[in-house]
């Protein structure tokens, strides 16, 4: 996928030998909740692929994720309002001036940290600004996406494709984008849509994007607040539809404004 630049002046991402980002540019931020069995492994997992600052974000866990987090030199943020796309909006605004690269990640353990060189590497290397990680493609362990949330990223995909000519596969969180690029995306979604709305905003503005393979793992611990309930899972799903919509009126607005 290409398309036009956002028209500021970039932040050059320093690159390594390897085409990857360097630890000093690159923020992680992991919003979380009750992820107590997880969320130290992860912490771990990142900054061993030279993320030194990762940013943890609670929505107010009563179990010891907090703790953990700090204890495996996360940086947490406690963001007290409800809602992914606020807690993900708290780590935003608690990156530091050095940050030109911000990359996503959940909490659980099922995104594989071993992948991020592949995230960054593309945006080092000047040949895009966004990239997706896509759980669709790639090795997914058994159980690890339900039918309502392979669902919901095929529509996903369908609707962004067939409205912006862009093409996604899935709707995961890990992904990572230009920090300059995210602040011109005007981002404003403070629930479960704000993935989405990065990825139509993305194909909107026509910014160069890359999806990177990364499939999943089944999560380490606790209980998935969407892929865990059916209920919930598939009121996720119907969401998609209503939010898409909604959104694709926003960004026609915006565009004739």
């Amino acid at each position: 996928m290409a398309g036009a630049d956002t028209g500021a002046t970039p932040a050059r991402m320093r690159a390594g030998p390897d085409g990857a980002a360097s630890a000093a540019s690159v923020s992680a931020i992991i919003p979380c909740l009750d992820e107590e069995d997880a969320i130290a492994a992860v912490v771990a997992a990142v900054r061993a692929q030279c993320v030194e600052d990762v940013i943890v974000v609670d929505g107010g866990s009563r179990d010891a994720t907090i703790e953990r987090a700090r204890a495996a030199g996360a940086r947490v943020v406690v963001e007290e309002g409800h809602g992914y796309g606020r807690a993900v909006q708290a780590g935003i605004a608690a990156l530091p001036p050095r940050c030109d690269t911000v990359l996503f990640l959940d909490g659980d353990g099922s995104d594989r940290a071993e992948f991020i060189p592949q995230l960054l590497a593309p945006i080092a290397s000047d040949r895009a600004v966004f990239v997706h990680g896509s759980r669709t493609r790639g090795d997914r362990e058994a159980g690890s996406l339900s039918l309502p949330q392979r669902i919901a990223g095929h529509l996903a995909g369908f609707l962004i494709r067939q409205r912006y000519g862009a093409r996604f596969t899935d709707m995961s969180p890990f992904r990572a984008i230009r920090r300059d690029a995210l602040e011109s995306l005007g981002m404003r979604e403070t629930g479960y849509g704000w993935n989405l709305e990065m990825l139509m905003r993305v194909a909107a503005a026509g910014l160069p994007a890359v999806e990177v393979a990364t499939g999943q793992r089944r999560r380490a611990g606790g209980v998935s607040k969407v892929s865990g309930n059916v209920g919930t899972g598939l009121h996720a799903a119907w969401s998609i539809g209503a939010t898409f919509l909604r959104l694709a009126a926003t960004l026609r607005r915006e565009r004739h404004q």
